[in-house]
């Protein structure tokens, strides 16, 4: 009957407790998604880097199936040259001009110059041909005959490797310039790489690059 307080009133102020459980299992859940987030971005992250370290490399041999035929390409010129020069040696200016196509090949520098010295020695080796139209004994010569195939075949074989590598170099520089794949590729220190001698700008994307399984032309 005295000044007591309520009984119900006592058991409040004696047990404050009961809010610390749930502020402490907010906390863990928190720091599980936070962790969870983390983590999920460093998977993304490794992913992508992964994917454009592949799409580099892919490049990177595309580009060299390029150079040994283009470094075979420019071995083979002198012979044919010595070869029309056996009939025709008054043809200099067509001579000289083929021989400046190789030079211009050999000094290029990365693909996009290695792309027009190669144009131009197409054109300058098309005009050498054109020459031995003329000299029916010359386009007779065993040798002239084995010097044509090989460069013929040459040319084939540089005209596949370049569909595989500008694909391959479009995907690569597409990724490059996507959202999200630029941060990483900014943080890794990717960079574009160059076409080699694009017919026109479709040849570039036609999407048949298959990572896979088919290997590069050889």
């Amino acid at each position: 009957m005295g000044g007591g307080e309520p009984a119900s009133t006592s058991a409040a102020k004696s047990n404050p407790a009961p809010a610390r459980p749930r502020i402490i299992a907010a906390i863990v859940i928190a720091i599980y998604v936070i962790a969870g987030v983390v983590v999920l971005i460093a998977i993304w992250t490794v992913l992508i880097f992964n994917h454009l370290v592949r799409l580099g490399n892919e490049a990177k041999r595309g580009w060299s199936n390029i150079d040994v035929q283009l470094k075979r390409r420019t071995d083979l010129i002198p012979n044919l040259v010595e070869a029309v020069k056996g009939y025709a040696a008054h043809e200099r200016e067509v001579f000289e001009e083929v021989t400046a196509a190789r030079t211009a090949m050999q000094q290029a520098s990365g693909p996009a110059q290695a792309g027009e010295a190669n144009k131009q020695a197409t054109a300058a080796i098309g005009r050498l041909f054109a020459v031995s139209e003329a000299y029916p004994a010359l386009r007779a010569s065993e040798n002239f005959q084995k010097l044509q195939d090989e460069l013929t075949d040459t040319e084939d074989k540089i005209a596949a490797a370049r569909r595989y590598y500008n694909q391959t170099v479009y995907q690569y520089n597409s990724r490059l310039q996507s959202f999200p794949d630029l941060i990483v590729a900014k943080l890794g220190g990717f960079h574009e790489r160059e076409f080699f001698a694009l017919e026109s700008p479709a040849e570039a994307a036609l999407p048949n690059v298959d990572f896979a399984g088919e290997a590069p032309p050889q």
